[in-house]
């Protein structure tokens, strides 16, 4: 919760914030994240508007998972761009937008987990690798195929494994 009393109801007032916080938790999907506590740098800028409070600028966080492919560890730095505007009390309900996804202005205060969440889970990748080459790990026996180059099983169709016995290696044809 950020104190937004000293900008009141008087549109044209701005502050600047450069603050860091700790992570809420569920700053993630399956596979990657933010890790819950871990530093989020805020760069914001606080305005007064006829409506209520426009929060605007960035937040840097540092995003944790794993390879979808491999599994291998992955962590890099996420800059989200963070836009939004709180209400007044008795403003908005603009059309076609519910009264719950607005955000509000709560007794001089605004809550920017749910729009630190907005903004950085979509930037997330769905399915995440650690290198865009990653050929990731066998199907039959996860192997890191990286570590194994030409890594490969023999699979034969049961279907044509009655043939595979009449061909042998050892078989001579003069027989």
């Amino acid at each position: 919760m950020f104190d937004v009393k000293d900008l009141g109801r008087s549109p044209g007032t701005m502050r600047t914030l450069t603050e860091h916080v700790p992570a809420p938790g569920d700053l993630g999907v399956a596979l990657i994240g933010v890790k819950e506590g871990s530093p989020v740098d805020l760069d914001l800028k606080f305005e007064s508007v006829h409506e209520g409070i426009l929060v605007s600028g960035t937040a840097h966080v540092t995003v944790t998972g794993e390879c979808g492919r491999c599994l291998d560890p992955i962590e890099y730095g996420l800059d989200a761009g963070v836009q939004e505007l709180f209400f007044f009390e008795g403003m908005g309900h603009s059309d076609g937008e519910d009264d719950e996804e607005q955000r509000r202005v709560e007794h001089e205060s605004i809550d920017l987990e749910p729009v630190l969440r907005d903004a950085v889970v979509p930037l997330l990748p769905f399915q995440p690798v650690c290198r865009e080459d990653c050929e990731g790990l066998c199907s039959e026996c996860g192997a890191r195929l990286a570590d194994e180059p030409g890594h490969h099983h023999e699979v034969v169709d049961p279907r044509w494994a009655a043939l595979a016995d009449l061909v042998k290696p050892d078989r001579h044809d003069d027989e």
